[in-house]
């Protein structure tokens, strides 16, 4: 998990220099694909999510018979930017891009619009869509205002503390923490609000700081399954158990976590789902087929009642 947001800051991560490279899915090295389609993926991240969606992205082009290069742009605008001009020089039919931040959209588009090679976004999309060819939108919003409803049922209207360990600024973890913070009761006060940058250790060490600070916590917000495991191990070392944590993404690790009790809850949002519908939706819409321009990527909040019903998150 997505519409245009005000910018929070610029990306955390140095240049980490551009990282393109030949999938080994629909490429005419590995797999002889005689498809007409050529695509090139430009991923956001190294995080669970990124390689999951990444895998889905390629296994699907396989399936539609379509070419596929691949970059990483590292949680760094500067990067994607340099990756998106990798891409155009390669001429492809057409370009999906995991964002590292919305921001960075504008350029990314207009740099890839001279070269008249389309954009399909994945988890976000433009405030107009005429700008792109078409996105696999997730409701992060929504997302985080599924977890506040959670804390203000389980509540029951008690004023309470809350915390959150937000993600890196400026994409996706703004949303999901504007959507949270606004849907919470007003019972419910936010004593603390940092970001933990997607990174575990990181999260861990925002933990410890955040219940050091705020010893009468009672619940946490963390943007993502593995920082939010992390910060269990904080919150637990400092003897505080009961701290209840919801968070997002739906992996056999986080549901496993929900499952045993360590997670509270989370909002399954399947990347696999994602990477899918981008690489269809595209294939489809690049060859004029009636397929959604914006497709929304259902959301489920997912409780010990109702495990089974959570999607697949990664492909196998």
């Amino acid at each position: 998990m997505r519409i245009s947001v005000r910018s929070r800051g610029a990306m955390l991560a140095a240049l980490a220099g551009t990282t393109l490279v030949l999938s080994g899915c629909g490429t005419s090295d590995d797999s002889g694909s005689s498809g007409d389609v050529t695509l090139g993926f430009v991923n956001g991240g190294d995080t669970e999510f990124h390689s999951c969606l990444q895998k889905a992205v390629e296994q699907e082009a396989k399936t539609e018979n379509a070419k596929i290069f691949t970059a990483d742009s590292h949680q760094n605008s500067t990067t994607e930017l340099s990756n998106i001009e990798d891409m155009t020089s390669r001429n492809v039919s057409a370009l999906i891009v995991q964002t590292v931040n919305v921001d960075a959209l504008k350029t990314d588009i207009a740099k890839a619009k001279a070269a008249n090679i389309p954009i399909y976004l994945t988890s976000v999309a433009t405030s107009d869509v005429n700008d792109i060819l078409g996105a696999a939108v997730v409701d992060l919003g929504k997302l985080g205002a599924l977890d506040a409803g959670w804390i203000a049922q389980d509540a029951g209207g008690k004023s309470v503390q809350v915390g959150v360990i937000a993600g890196a600024p400026g994409a996706a973890s703004d949303l999901m923490v504007g959507g949270f913070t606004k849907a919470l009761p007003s019972t419910a006060k936010v004593v603390a609000n940092q970001p933990g940058m997607f990174n575990p250790v990181k999260a861990q060490d925002v933990a410890e700081n955040m219940i050091q600070a705020h010893p009468d916590l009672q619940y946490a917000f963390v943007a993502s399954e593995d920082m939010a495991l992390a910060a269990r191990k904080a919150f637990d070392a400092a003897g505080k158990k009961d701290v209840k944590i919801v968070t997002a993404n739906g992996t056999d690790e986080g549901l496993a976590a929900v499952k045993d009790g360590r997670l509270s809850a989370t909002v399954a949002n399947s990347a696999m789902l994602i990477g899918q519908t981008a690489v269809k939706n595209a294939v489809g819409l690049l060859a004029k087929k009636k397929v959604d321009k914006i497709a929304n990527i259902p959301l489920l909040l997912v409780t010990k009642d109702n495990l089974s019903k959570a999607p697949q998150y990664c492909p196998k």
